[in-house]
């Protein structure tokens, strides 16, 4: 009998415990909720000091302002060789379709002194916005997710974007060819 009521006394309490909770989970559901609405949205802030803001679009991503416009999110590393080898790609995508595409490197290197990224543009003629902002780790995160790429995938990583819409993405060393069609192709040329 002691082993009855000891029983019926946790299973009581349990239950008391979780009716007073419950009021408490609505408070947070709506304090999840608020943060949720605050992810939804990435500040980037590039080398010249201006700021980009990316928001979340269903299973993609769209620069705020730049509404029918091409997005390129690359994912590189000042380090690697292949990211090295597309910046000059990136940049002329860039400037043969400046109207129309935004071209936002993001770097994954922590606390990397924007001196090395001043240095790494001018080495390979990246001529487009690169971002170092407190907020790459978090978006490449959040683009690796929605890619459904995993935590450990292979740099440069780049996601081509319309309207929040994915159009394609790369993993990896791509001819400048193939990002160009995709870009024609989201463009509808």
């Amino acid at each position: 009998m002691s082993k009855l009521s000891i029983l019926t006394t946790l299973l009581a309490a349990t239950l008391l415990f979780q009716g007073c909770s419950k009021e408490d989970s609505s408070k947070n559901t709506t304090q999840e909720a608020n943060a949720l609405l605050s992810t939804n949205e990435f500040v980037l802030n590039s080398l010249d000091n201006k700021q980009y803001i990316i928001e979340k679009k269903g299973d993609g991503f769209e620069l705020k302002g730049a509404k029918g416009k091409v997005l390129i999110l690359d994912v590189f590393a000042t380090w690697c060789p292949p990211c090295q080898a597309e910046a000059s790609h990136l940049a002329s995508l860039q400037k043969k379709y400046k109207d129309d595409l935004n071209v936002i490197g993001i770097t994954v290197e922590a606390d990397v002194p924007n001196s090395k990224l001043e240095n790494f543009r001018k080495q390979f003629h990246a001529d487009y916005t690169l971002v170092n902002s407190s907020e790459n780790a978090r978006i490449i995160d959040e683009i690796a997710k929605k890619l459904k790429l995993g935590r450990d995938f292979g740099i440069p990583l780049m996601a081509l974007y319309k309207d929040g819409k994915l159009v394609n993405y790369y993993q990896g060393a791509t001819e400048e060819e193939f990002i160009e069609s995709d870009i024609k192709k989201a463009l509808g040329k």
